[in-house]
């Protein structure tokens, strides 16, 4: 199995979680915004779309962090941008050659520095990004009462024994 292989298999279980969570928020909670410092729920469940414009700049080679669209209202359209996008950008990396794959792009490295990174490791990092903002969403449903779905394990909602 080559790197390529193993994210696309990676990204793809991830994707059918992080989905399932999206899912399970309540739709009129959407206002939560648990302290000053935090998004409210429509940013965070956003952010999880944006992941999916920066890898689909990644597959592009060039990532407009400038033009990445403003959240729609409801969390149908949120969860349906979302799908659309990771549909598309899995295609995307499909047809990526290795030398593609592997080429090197400008992202950023520090606070306010880009430098070069390879593309496999802006998508990589784009994923593992995705995978921590889906575990705050995981923490917002619990305090709206929602029930939080397995996500690596059981939870107290949904137990495996």
């Amino acid at each position: 199995m080559t790197e390529k292989e193993m994210f696309l298999q990676t990204w793809e279980r991830e994707f059918q979680t992080t989905l399932k969570v999206m899912k399970a928020y309540p739709k009129e909670r959407l206002d939560l915004k648990p302290s000053e410092k935090s998004r409210t729920a429509k940013d965070l469940l956003w952010t999880l779309v944006a992941e999916e414009h920066i890898a689909s700049g990644a597959t592009k080679g060039l990532i407009d962090f400038m033009n990445i669209p403003t959240a729609p209202n409801t969390l149908d359209e949120i969860t349906a941008e979302y799908e659309r996008m990771h549909k598309e950008n899995v295609q995307g990396v499909k047809n990526l050659g290795e030398q593609e794959y592997n080429s090197s792009m400008q992202f950023f490295v520090g606070p306010k520095q880009p430098g070069m990174v390879r593309r496999a490791d802006v998508l990589w990092t784009t994923l593992m990004d995705n995978v921590h903002h889906r575990g705050q969403l995981s923490v917002y449903l619990r305090l709206v009462g929602a029930k939080v779905p397995s996500i690596y394990g059981p939870t107290a909602d949904e137990p495996w024994m």
